[in-house]
């Protein structure tokens, strides 16, 4: 497995990341003994960066990882955690907290359901509009200071809180929505990492399942499947979106790979700073996985995905409605 460094002051990872949140009940129900052999399998194929967020089912994955990490395994991945979006028991989400005593009270519970003595990369899930962000990114300095913490992320916010983060503390990477389907980062969010040394973890490569090459039209979607409140999900907005997936189809065929190899190579030919995460949760798809960090892509190819997938060329939302995060 090729390695890439998350930015100018973050750790080497391996050049695909397995994100975890899958796992925990997002798309539907999970099988945990899957899941933990699917990160097993991960971690032995060389994948090293794990992403997981402790609200994912309400500590679920984090309590996954503890199991999948025994005997010795934590040693070789590196953890990026995500922290600060509030849920209630029944699931719903009620915003974000961003204050110190917050942060500090949330790593601490991480640390325990994870069974570590510290995690590698500690970001706000979001930004929290009541906390300047100086202080959220303050009081995981001081984590940093006390080794609880090795290195500080953030998660879909814009230049603006990248350069104040950035004020207070090296930001290893910025975790964000990066996809043929979701190009909203190239014009301003891309190039201010790359002034300020932050690397990029990318999200939702395959868009939460869309360009797997799997989907249907008539695919039915359990009720606490957040894709069936999506409107890219739903509808004309569906049927135009697998029409740009049997476009990249053409094109995987031709160099004899799937269209998710082709659409997370994609992403990982943005640059060397950019790591895709791979939502597995099946043994079976860690080798196309893998497969899809070998894949190089040249000039020609790129340019004929990107007359198949113009920018701008999905149509619906990314989230549900009214979850869609605004990029300060």
């Amino acid at each position: 497995m090729r390695l890439r460094r998350l930015g100018a002051h973050g750790p080497s990872v391996s050049a695909i990341g397995l994100g975890c949140m899958g796992m925990s009940g997002t798309y539907g129900p999970a099988d945990d003994a899957e899941s933990v052999r699917t990160v097993h399998a991960a971690l032995d194929a060389g994948i090293t960066l794990l992403d997981t967020g402790d609200f994912y089912g309400m500590g679920h994955n984090e309590l996954l990882l503890r199991e999948a990490l025994r005997g010795g395994r934590r040693d070789a991945a590196t953890l990026s955690v995500k922290f600060g979006a509030q849920r209630g028991p029944d699931g719903a989400w009620l915003g974000f907290d961003g204050r110190p005593a917050a942060v500090k009270t949330a790593l601490a519970y991480s640390l325990q359901r994870l069974g570590t003595d510290h995690v590698d990369i500690y970001r706000p899930a979001r930004l929290d509009p009541a906390v300047p962000i100086e202080d959220t990114i303050g009081a995981i300095a001081e984590l940093v200071d006390a080794g609880y913490v090795r290195h500080i992320g953030l998660s879909e916010v814009g230049p603006a809180t990248l350069r104040r983060a950035a004020a207070v503390h090296p930001i290893a990477d910025l975790q964000i929505e990066y996809s043929l389907l979701f190009r909203g980062i190239e014009e301003q969010i891309l190039p201010t990492c790359r002034e300020l040394g932050v690397g990029i973890t990318a999200y939702g490569v395959l868009s939460r399942g869309l360009l797997s090459g799997r989907w249907r039209a008539d695919q039915a979607l359990p009720a606490n499947d957040m894709r069936g409140h999506t409107s890219r999900f739903q509808g004309d907005n569906l049927a135009h979106n697998l029409a740009l997936v049997e476009a990249l189809r053409t094109i995987a065929a031709r160099l004899g790979c799937t269209v998710p190899q082709l659409a997370t190579a994609w992403v990982a030919a943005r640059g060397d700073d950019v790591v895709p995460l791979v939502g597995a949760r099946r043994v079976d798809r860690i080798p196309e996985a893998t497969g899809a960090a070998e894949l190089d892509l040249d000039d020609e190819t790129l340019a004929a995905i990107d007359a198949a997938v113009p920018a701008d060329a999905a149509a619906g939302d990314r989230y549900p409605a009214g979850r869609t995060p605004e990029l300060i």
